[in-house]
């Protein structure tokens, strides 16, 4: 078996945003998947997916320091600066983080640690609504 589905993600601010129960409230077919595989692509460059903490929240807190003190906004090496001065540090996040992620399927459910939850981080002020192409594959 074969799906795929465009998912969309409600707008958030800047942020890393635990998105796992709005992934899984869009697959219904997941429910009848036995063994398989969940691919999630994220349709933009000032994003990103990734797997971490679900249970703190803190921990997005902290990513979200990290990240804009890694990557900080005004830097004076960026030429790309059209759309604003988080813009050219948003794509680096991204591509740091990156924009996909392979999940394993078992009996229906997502096979995602104790702890685990998928994350949008958004890295944008104002990103807007986010699409996700989901291809679920298993039997």
């Amino acid at each position: 078996m074969w799906r795929q589905t465009e998912l969309r993600l409600r707008p958030r601010p800047r942020g890393f945003h635990l998105v796992t129960d709005e992934i899984v409230a869009g697959l219904p077919d997941l429910a009848s998947v036995q063994v398989g595989l969940l691919h999630l692509f994220l349709q933009h460059t000032s994003a990103a997916l990734t797997i971490n903490e679900d249970a703190d929240p803190t921990v997005r807190a902290d990513f979200e320091r990290h990240f804009n003190r890694a990557v900080p906004e005004g830097a004076p090496y960026f030429a790309h600066v059209d759309e604003g001065s988080e813009d050219m540090p948003a794509h680096i996040k991204s591509s740091l983080l990156g924009c996909a992620l392979s999940l394993p399927v078992h009996r229906g459910r997502l096979r995602l640690g104790t702890w685990q939850g998928i994350y949008l981080c958004e890295h944008r002020n104002h990103g807007g609504e986010r699409r996700v192409i989901a291809t679920l594959q298993g039997e």
